[in-house]
């Protein structure tokens, strides 16, 4: 008999990626998620019948405990970049996270794998950083075996960051240094992170501990960006722009994306928010000592090697054309 293993967010950047790892792995899917017509192309991930759509939400229980009856594996992905209508930092981070590993516990799930954030700090500015740790904290609480993934800054086809700053460099006259762009970043692979919450299940080493993931290289945000400019063949000087200020732009950004999406809701979010700018001011590496993808048998895989393959279409002159 197959294992079943539900995933929250499975249709989001990430989870797409754990979907079909975890198909590959011989697992029998389910796919929990707020609109299940949007994960239907996730059905191709496996053989036929493998990989079921459903429908939850993560702020109603009885949603949760229909998602998670009968699966031995349960792994939650879900996560917000920034706060929107009824999507909170505290509803989403910390209440979802507490009400998916209860209702996992409560259905006898043997493994749960919670996806968090490299920075999660109880004591952080950042409202994102800070309801990241307390879901940990009650994950942990409600289900103690399971085990926590926190991620650098992720690539790979259908980032948020790359493909972001990407898309400024084809339209802005110039690419922003938020703080001096000094602030470190290890990115690590979506591919990688899929392989992770994968080891992460069947590994029973694994069970209870908590892994800081990321790749081979730390850059500056500075190099970041001019790794951007490079890979599409853009011309774009890159411009200091000092905390206040970023965070004043951030306010003025979120503040008109609601305005905007209250009457239309046709933006995906803001392009910066004063959250974001709080978190810029830490560094985005693991912590001295802590396990991360080679304690669960993974090579890391550079930036390098993968950021060309999708930052190309965003070139000036022509999508194979090479500095």
């Amino acid at each position: 008999m197959q294992r079943l293993a539900t995933v929250f967010g499975g249709s989001g950047f990430i989870g797409r990626y754990v979907v079909t790892n975890l198909a590959r792995a011989g697992w029998l899917v389910r796919v929990a998620v707020r609109r299940p017509d949007e994960a239907l192309f996730l059905k191709t991930a496996g053989a036929v019948g493998q990989v079921t759509p459903v429908s939850a939400n993560v702020r109603d229980r009885a949603s949760v405990a229909r998602a998670v009856a009968g699966a031995e594996a349960v792994v939650n992905l879900v996560g917000i970049l920034f706060e929107g209508g009824p999507q909170k930092f505290a509803a989403v981070h910390a209440e979802g996270a507490k009400a998916i590993a209860e209702e996992a516990a409560r259905a006898g799930a043997r493994h749960f794998v919670h996806i968090s954030a490299i920075g999660a700090d109880a004591n952080s500015d950042s409202a994102y950083a800070r309801t990241k740790a307390a879901g940990e904290a009650a994950v942990r609480q409600a289900f103690p075996n399971a085990t926590i993934l926190r991620p650098s800054i992720v690539f790979g086809p259908e980032d948020s960051f790359f493909n972001r700053f990407a898309r400024m460099a084809q339209l802005a006259p110039a690419l922003p240094l938020i703080g001096g762009g000094k602030t470190r970043f290890q990115p690590v692979y979506v591919g990688d992170v899929a392989e992770a919450v994968v080891k992460a299940i069947e590994t029973p080493e694994a069970a209870g501990q908590t892994y800081e993931l990321a790749g081979p290289k730390i850059y500056s945000f500075a190099e970041l960006m001019r790794m951007v400019l490079h890979e599409t063949g853009r011309k774009r000087p890159l411009v200091p722009l000092p905390f206040p200020i970023a965070s004043a732009i951030g306010c003025v950004a979120q503040g008109a994306t609601s305005a905007i999406n209250a009457v239309v809701p046709i933006l995906p979010g803001p392009a910066l928010t004063t959250d974001q700018v709080r978190q810029l001011k830490r560094d985005n590496v693991p912590s001295a000592g802590s396990a991360g993808l080679t304690d669960l048998g993974i090579t890391p895989t550079g930036v390098e090697a993968i950021i060309p393959t999708y930052l190309d279409r965003y070139r000036a002159r022509s999508y194979y054309h090479r500095p």
